[in-house]
């Protein structure tokens, strides 16, 4: 991969993994700028956002103006997850709201030139990246691995509330890893809590989306804490913690 802009925030999540990135899905948006003020006091270092149409999957959240109110809040890395049908409409108006990274599902590939919108999307200055949902064969992700810069495993299928956490996950990172070795960066999305992350990341996981563990808790930098002790628990090597 060529050093360009969108490396830069790439390199520093690889610097820092594990990553964990609170999923502002679940944040209080009527305090928006003080939400992204308390994960930033907590040690958080990068953002997700998850974005559905309500069409490709059955939900519906926000777009670009959340975006765009998040960027010109924090210097952090912002990670958009496009969860919609036609990514390929979408992904210019994303990247200049400000995104950093964005990635959309392989589910939306039904041709070979769909995959080109990777290229476009790195073109504009930003990381991308492939997301697959558990009940979709690898076969349909793995010819297009190497033209992400970072792939999304999903643990529970995509725009559906309440699912448990799916351990097809953790053997689809570590065959990711097994096969495309440490420069692609391996996210996980979905039931991410205290009992899951240190199997993720054990598994090959550099980022892992955490939704409930962080936003259920009345203290940000403890619930941090909590998981960056399970994800220790797992190896020996994560020395990673939160001073609160």
């Amino acid at each position: 991969m060529s050093e360009k802009v969108h490396q830069i925030p790439v390199k520093k999540l690889r610097q820092s993994k594990p990553v964990v990135l609170p999923s502002m899905l679940l944040c209080d948006f009527g305090n928006l700028a003080r939400e992204v003020e308390r994960l930033e006091e907590a040690g958080v270092e990068a953002l997700h956002l998850d974005v559905m149409d309500g069409v490709f999957v059955p939900n519906m959240t926000y777009g670009m103006p959340i975006v765009e109110a998040i960027r010109k809040r924090t210097q952090m890395p912002v990670d958009v997850h496009l969860m919609i049908e036609s990514p390929s409409n979408y992904a210019k108006a994303f990247v200049d709201a400000g995104a950093d990274l964005i990635t959309f599902h392989v589910e939306t590939i039904k041709s070979p030139g769909d995959a080109e919108l990777l290229e476009k999307i790195r073109s504009m200055g930003c990381a991308a990246g492939l997301a697959i949902n558990p009940l979709t064969p690898m076969e349909r992700l793995l010819p297009f691995v190497s033209l992400c810069d970072l792939v999304l495993v999903m643990s529970v299928e995509a725009g559906f509330g309440g699912q448990a956490f799916n351990p097809i996950a953790l053997e689809r990172l570590a065959k990711l890893r097994a096969e495309f070795g440490p420069d692609l960066l391996l996210e996980v999305d979905g039931g991410v809590n205290v009992e899951t992350a240190g199997k993720c990341v054990a598994a090959g996981a550099d980022l892992l989306v955490v939704g409930s563990a962080i936003f259920k808790h009345p203290d940000y930098c403890q619930a941090l804490a909590h998981l960056h002790q399970s994800i220790a628990s797992m190896s020996m090597d994560v020395t990673k913690t939160n001073e609160c």
